[in-house]
């Protein structure tokens, strides 16, 4: 009985007989045949992986994100990052259909030793690049953020998988590596709902505590930017050379940069504005010296 011819040598033994009545040498024609029908079974393969992957792995993939509660600048570029691994594993498989498997070991040799050298030589690169995923997947901060690290501060306009830009507020654009946001302690006072101001007033101490206590208190009620509740309060706590430090710790809602700088520039204000009708004084440092000047009479000797 005869063994049965695998489809693939079958094939292209017929694209080689059809060759070589067109006058193509037997040998160069079962070549050419065995590399057309490669060549078919790769492309055939590669799009049926790839119409695989449009209609059903990226939107498996969207759904997970979504199910994650990911922001879109969030999502973007996890999906890329996952289409090129499929890709890159489509064209691995369909070389393995194509009947490459030579090449597949070859292709992983090169593959290995490249990534090794890669990642030697983009080390920092890769730093930031897992640091990325974490900041996507963690959340400390989110674009429209007003965050703090180091000495620097500024909203963040856009979060890619290796850096962050942020805004600052003299308009001048921060590229920061992804590696230096989580490896640093990263402030975020717009991130809760609510955010506590506290600025301290400094009185004389021959002034009435009590009184300026109450004026403290009164400015922050009538301001409407300053919530209710947590009420405001107001704690002696600085007995400093020259004045006596009233702390006010004050509450406001939805809290952006904007409204931080505003409402404590207004609240400080009326609150001066209250002092001086009042007659309650805003020293500044100052210094008494002590001690006597003799003055001898008589001419002043000439040097």
């Amino acid at each position: 009985m005869t063994p049965a011819v695998p489809l693939q040598n079958g094939a292209s033994g017929w694209i080689g007989r059809v060759l070589e009545s067109f006058g193509l040498p037997a040998g160069i024609a079962g070549s050419v045949g065995d590399a057309i029908l490669g060549g078919a079974l790769f492309v055939v393969a590669f799009v049926v992986a790839y119409i695989l992957g449009k209609r059903a792995v990226l939107p498996l993939l969207d759904r997970l994100l979504n199910a994650r509660n990911l922001d879109r600048h969030a999502k973007t570029p996890i999906r890329k990052l996952v289409w090129i691994v499929y890709l890159f594993v489509a064209i691995t498989a369909a070389f393995g259909v194509a009947g490459y498997n030579g090449f597949l070991r070859s292709l992983a040799t090169i593959a290995a030793a490249a990534t090794l050298a890669i990642g030697f030589a983009m080390q920092d690169v890769l730093k930031n690049f897992v640091a990325g995923v974490f900041i996507f997947t963690e959340k400390p901060f989110k674009i429209g953020d007003w965050i703090e690290w180091e000495d620097n501060s500024g909203v963040v306009e856009d979060i890619s998988l290796r850096i962050t830009r942020l805004r600052t507020f003299d308009n001048e654009l921060l590229t920061v590596p992804n590696g230096q946001l989580t490896d640093s302690v990263v402030k975020n006072p717009v991130d809760a709902d609510e955010l506590r101001l506290k600025f301290v007033f400094g009185i004389g101490y021959d002034d009435d505590v009590e009184a300026a206590t109450d004026i403290i208190l009164e400015e922050a009620r009538a301001h409407e930017g300053i919530m209710d509740d947590p009420e405001p309060s107001v704690r002696l706590t600085e007995l400093g050379d020259s004045s006596v430090g009233l702390q006010s710790r004050i509450w406001i809602a939805n809290p952006s940069r904007a409204d931080f700088v505003k409402t404590r520039g207004e609240y400080v204000r009326r609150v001066k504005a209250r002092f001086d009708e009042e007659g309650i004084d805003i020293p500044y440092p100052h210094r008494t010296l002590t001690g006597g000047l003799e003055v001898a009479d008589g001419p002043v000797a000439e040097g």
